[in-house]
């Protein structure tokens, strides 16, 4: 492929949380804390207007022979069907993790977070404020396997 042979991207904190299992499924009620670099303090000004926020995060622990698989059956359930690496929201070629939660505090270069899906430890690469006139789309749809 043309163009960037790779990226050099730097964490601009980590997540602080008493969760370490990767396999976790639910996440709706877990608070974590993520600590960003002081210097980036001042960058926050006005993110607690914000209900919540966008969360990207480095999934530096996830097995590499996972991050290299092109096909699987979503949460391994082989009664679902199998799809591309791509058409999933697990594992895939760049370790990138985006999440959408709940922000509870800003103080100074911390956040306290309700729902964030990243273990202790996990590098964070961004945050940007959930504005929902931009990031949801109403008329979305999925597959039918992925309605439950």
């Amino acid at each position: 492929m043309e163009g960037v042979e790779s990226l050099d991207i730097v964490p601009i904190g980590r997540v602080i949380s008493g969760k370490s299992d990767v396999a976790r499924v639910d996440w709706a009620g877990v608070e974590s804390t993520i600590e960003l670099h002081e210097e980036l303090a001042g960058a926050l000004l006005g993110l607690d207007g914000y209900s919540h926020v966008i969360v990207v995060g480095w999934l530096d622990r996830i097995p590499g022979e996972l991050n290299d698989r092109r096909q699987s059956h979503p949460a391994g359930d082989e009664r679902l069907p199998l799809q591309g690496a791509l058409a999933l929201r697990g594992p895939r070629p760049n370790p990138l993790s985006v999440t959408v939660c709940e922000l509870l505090a800003v103080d100074g270069a911390t956040l306290r977070v309700r729902g964030l899906d990243l273990i202790a430890g996990t590098p964070v690469l961004d945050v940007k404020p959930y504005v929902a006139h931009y990031d949801a789309e109403p008329d979305a749809t999925i597959p039918g396997w992925a309605q439950g």
